[in-house]
């Protein structure tokens, strides 16, 4: 069994140094007097008090009514609201219904231009059209082509033989 070398040094030093931390904490710190004991809310910060200057400022108009006040009796208006109400539903205009299908005989009904049976992309304005980077696309592909063939022109210009004169070939094969 394995047994510590310095079992005997720690025994003694554990001997000498018990009775300070009888207190639970060294001898030498001042234990606080039990008068001195924390008491609710003593550790929260406290505000400063309120100055007058506040105070004496005045509050701004409410739009809200007092309890006190009480609204204003016996104002009739003189306008008629059945009559009113009843040209202004003659004179608009109907409404139009909203286009539905039904999908079954029971006549379960769903609105058409959430269903996708309605095209709605052929109403876009530019509905029709070729887009604008494949119209781009086209014409850097015709110019990168007419580049490459005047390229290939010049290339064999330039490795093209050429005919000689008369004069010049019968001075060559002399």
């Amino acid at each position: 069994r394995y047994i510590s070398t310095f079992r005997p040094s720690v025994k003694c030093e554990v001997a000498k140094n018990k009775a300070q931390w009888k207190t639970m904490g060294p001898a030498k710190v001042a234990v606080p007097s039990p008068k001195d004991f924390l008491q609710k809310h003593s550790k929260e910060p406290k505000l400063p008090a309120r100055k007058k200057e506040q105070d004496s400022k005045k509050l701004p108009a409410l739009s809200v009514p007092r309890r006190t006040d009480h609204p204003i009796m016996g104002i009739q208006s003189k306008k008629n609201f059945i009559n009113t109400n009843a040209v202004a539903a003659i004179t608009r205009l109907p409404k139009k219904p909203q286009p539905i299908y039904v999908d079954r005989r029971q006549g379960d009904k769903y609105l058409l231009e959430t269903s996708g049976l309605v095209p709605k992309y052929i109403k876009k304005k530019d509905y029709g059209l070729i887009p604008k980077y494949v119209t781009r696309r086209n014409e850097e592909m015709k110019r990168a082509q007419k580049e490459y063939e005047a390229g290939i022109l010049e290339h064999l210009k330039k490795r093209a033989m050429k005919q000689l004169s008369d004069e010049e070939r019968t001075s060559l094969l002399q």
